[in-house]
């Protein structure tokens, strides 16, 4: 994922998974070299660190003690300068090496309330490990002994991180970047559920371009391309395009209308490795989508629906039930799936497909709006 949308603010990839995974393994070295002969008490600072210390401790080698306190001084994007919550350690400190493994280091203020609890502990050895710091910011004159990454004075989320509650499952660090100037949606639903005539009525509302890839393929099919010959194959078996077709094809229709208001892509992406192939292509202009919109209609009703248009289509797909249903376990198998590769943005948005078609419309531009 490459950008995200949280609440009402975008956020675009800034450290992987990986880098994160060095920094942290550094960050081991560093403090075993420094505490190996001893049994030191590794204390991290929630919400914010658990999964920094849950890494940190998996590759320590050495015996340890875990314990954790709870300071706070968020609120939105913004430090607000003040603890609001505070839960102190209860444990007999006394001659201890502590050592606190703290997720984020910015202004100071949370790392000053952490040396005046432990100012009378009477610990052996007080340490800072931090896996990130804004040097930029940081207004205290006190010792942080390990640092994992420096970061200028941006607002992150993601391995721990939030923004207003959430955020902190993402295993990158994404940092808050402009909303895009596009509306990009993925329209999105079974063979048959409508999607073709609500894409027409909302490209004409919203100044879309609507990009179907089964107007693309029937294009490609009909002028008997090498792409086209070649999807038939697929398409008369009732199964999906290989990617790297697809994609090679919908970036073609992108790149015609460069100063577009914004896509509908009705029929792409279908698989997850697609859905990637999409936000990387759009990352690159600067963009994302911004909301995957499916509509939802149950099976029977749709084999129907699709028996009966093969009645005036001449399409051979539409003619077979059995072809049909295969290409719903197609769809139930691959497609289905990227529900959850959406919803993990927070772009999916599932509406009901069932009824008439302005009934379907007002629905859909609910949402629309709200992108």
């Amino acid at each position: 994922m490459s950008i995200i949308k949280l609440h009402d603010k975008y956020f675009k990839t800034y450290i992987t998974a990986d880098k994160i995974a060095e920094a942290v393994q550094i960050l081991v070295e560093q403090v075993s070299d420094d505490c190996k002969n001893e049994t030191p008490l590794f204390i991290g600072i929630l919400n914010g660190s658990f999964m920094f210390v849950a890494d940190f401790v998996r590759l320590y080698k050495y015996n340890c003690e875990v314990s954790f306190v709870k300071l706070a001084s968020y609120q939105g994007t913004n430090s607000t300068g003040k603890i609001k919550q505070l839960v102190g350690i209860n444990d007999n400190l006394e001659g201890r090496t502590v050592v606190i493994l703290e997720d984020i280091i910015d202004t100071g203020n949370t790392l000053q309330e952490i040396y005046e609890i432990f100012k009378d502990k009477k610990v052996k050895r007080l340490k800072i490990a931090t896996l990130f710091f804004k040097p930029d910011v940081f207004k205290k004159e006190l010792p942080i002994n390990y640092i994992g990454i420096s970061i200028p004075d941006k607002f992150i989320v993601g391995y721990g991180l939030d923004y207003d509650g959430i955020g902190r499952n993402f295993s990158n660090i994404y940092q808050l970047t402009k909303k895009t100037t596009m509306k990009n949606v993925v329209l999105f639903g079974p063979p048959g559920a409508g999607k073709g005539t609500q894409a027409d009525l909302l490209k004409q509302k919203y100044k879309l371009i609507h990009i179907s890839t089964g107007e693309i393929f029937r294009f490609h099919i009909k002028n008997e391309t090498t792409l086209g010959m070649l999807s038939k194959s697929f398409i008369d078996k009732g199964n999906l395009v290989p990617d790297d077709i697809t994609i090679e094809l919908l970036k073609e229709e992108v790149n015609k209308t460069p100063d577009a208001n914004g896509f509908i892509f009705d029929g792409f992406p279908r698989t997850e490795a697609q859905a990637a192939a999409l936000d990387t292509f759009l990352e690159e202009k600067g963009e994302i989508v911004n909301g995957m919109v499916a509509l939802e209609v149950p099976e029977d009703l749709l084999v129907e629906r699709l028996l009966e248009r093969g009645k005036t289509s001449g399409r051979p797909d539409d003619e077979d039930e059995s072809k049909i249903r295969n290409r719903f376990n197609e769809y139930n198998t691959k497609t289905a799936v990227l529900k959850d590769y959406y919803q993990v943005q927070n772009k999916y948005f599932g509406i009901d497909g069932f009824g008439a078609i302005n009934e379907i419309n007002e629905r859909l531009s609910d949402v629309f709006d709200k992108l």
